[in-house]
């Protein structure tokens, strides 16, 4: 094989590591992954819901758009506080793409229904940093407790299949009724599953 093959075949290996690299990064995610959820500036006024609100989701609301230090265990223990009232859990992460996706969608539904559901958010497998910049950027009423360790699926018994985004919606009595696992399609699936699973409505 002459040299010029030879540099030929290196330059084209060259190339395709290159590339592969390229998919590997994209594939595992980033804070620059490509979704935008719009800027801080765009999230709906939560101010007219929360007045409304008894006063257990208020005191959850009060703590909301930043993240809850005591990770899963303050989790339970959130829960446990808003007993008497649905909760919708949303489990993202501030690198995943799709979970970005449906960011909108949650902030829009939260604003709807902050007075008669209990939003709560957990971010798993995420840097404290990340999180924080996050939740500044594109603001929720809710408060977020950190996953760093993959827990949530034990912490809560739903069977995880390892991805993200994921919504657990429990009923009044404090059940676990249902799992979403993957990005909603749109706004409209999203508010179907909170009025079957959270508000009990047909």
């Amino acid at each position: 094989m002459g040299d010029q093959n030879r540099r030929w075949m290196l330059t084209v290996a060259i190339a395709l590591l290159a590339v592969s690299l390229a998919l590997v990064l994209t594939a595992c995610g980033t804070d620059d992954s490509g979704v935008d959820p719009g800027s801080a500036a765009d999230a709906p006024d939560y101010d007219a819901a929360i007045a409304q609100a008894p006063p257990a989701l208020e005191a959850l609301y009060a703590r909301g758009g930043r993240l809850v230090p005591g990770e899963l265990d303050a989790f339970t223990k959130q829960l446990d506080a808003v007993a008497g009232h649905p909760v919708v859990v949303n489990n993202w992460a501030s690198w995943c793409g799709p979970c970005r996706v449906e960011w909108p969608w949650l902030q829009r539904a939260a604003a709807e229904h902050l007075d008669e559901v209990a939003f709560i958010g957990v971010a798993t497998d995420d840097e404290r940093d990340s999180i924080d910049t996050f939740l500044a950027d594109h603001p929720v009423p809710y408060p977020t407790f950190a996953d760093p360790d993959k827990e949530l699926a034990d912490v809560t018994g739903f069977a995880s299949v390892g991805g993200l985004p994921n919504t657990l919606f429990y009923d009044a009595d404090g059940e676990l009724v249902f799992t979403h696992q993957g990005v909603y399609p749109d706004q409209a699936s999203l508010e179907a599953d909170i009025s079957k699973y959270a508000l009990g409505e047909s």
